[in-house]
This record gives C-alpha cells, structure tokens and sequence, in this order.
C-alpha cells in the first residue's frame, strides 16, 4: 500500500547536492512535488519532497539521503488511508 509522506531535507554541504539529486531522480516516479528554498547566506539549503510510495521505498530514499555528508533528511508521514 502507498503512503504519502513529505521528506524535510537540510543540506549542509553543497558538494553532496549532485548525489542528493542522483537519488530524487532515481525515485522520480514516487515524486509528487518539490521546493527548495536557499537560505540567504547561503549556510544550509532547505528542500521539501512530497511523496506517494510504498513506505519501505520511502524510508530507504529518506536513509539514503541521510547518510550523505552534510545532510539530515527527516520524514513525515500522513495518517495511513486508502490512496
């Protein structure tokens, strides 16, 4: 069963952002929306992902883009319903 989930993603270390992107992109087809926001002084980029996807493909993204340097990843899942 899907679950909608939204991943808050803080990136630290702008040289891990080429990984970080190789791993949404991989996962695109779970994908249902996507804002970055940098921050002013350029210290930390803040990015939102929006997705509808099995929950063990949604914790293995959100893990993955964990352990990449200088990045913290956290997810939020919506109450489970049928999609």
């Amino acid at each position: 069963m899907d679950r909608i989930a939204l991943v808050g993603i803080m990136v630290e270390n702008i040289e891990s952002i080429p990984a970080l992107n190789e791993l949404l992109h991989e996962n695109m087809r779970y994908i249902k929306g996507r804002m970055g926001v940098p921050h002013a002084k350029g210290e930390v980029q803040v990015i939102s992902v929006v997705l509808e996807a099995p929950a063990d493909k949604i914790n293995t993204l959100s893990g993955r883009l964990g352990r990449l340097d200088g990045v913290t990843a956290k997810t939020i899942y919506a109450k489970e319903r049928e999609i």
